[in-house]
């Protein structure tokens, strides 16, 4: 029997550049807490990416699936679909995190001194 290994380096790539084009595309309309919310968002998802590459098909894909809620909003033609908030997002990454045991890479609200 053959063993075949998966090559799981072109999939990582991708999803991070959807991060990091998604992150580009934003960074303009974005001030203060936003943004730095947004950068913290995909630095947390950009580890989230590296370090499941060779985890299970079930944690590859909890990992996608927050990758695709952050880089993809909702928006109709006709607005009357709300556009995702950086809020919305932050909860589905947070409840991958915690779902992958990686409290250290939850993305929590910056405290005003």
């Amino acid at each position: 029997m053959t063993v075949v290994r998966r090559e799981s380096q072109p999939a990582t790539d991708v999803l991070i550049r959807k991060v990091d084009s998604h992150l580009a595309a934003v960074r303009p309309g974005l001030r203060g807490p936003d943004l730095e919310l947004a950068e913290r968002l995909a630095a947390s998802l950009r580890a989230l990416v590296v370090e499941t590459t060779q985890a299970s098909a079930a944690d590859r894909a909890r990992v996608r699936a927050a990758v695709h809620y952050f880089v993809l909003r909702r928006e109709s033609l006709d607005q009357l679909l709300p556009v995702r908030s950086l809020a919305a997002a932050q909860r589905v990454v947070n409840k991958v995190v915690v779902q992958l045991g990686r409290p250290d890479l939850l993305v929590e609200p910056r405290r005003t001194p």
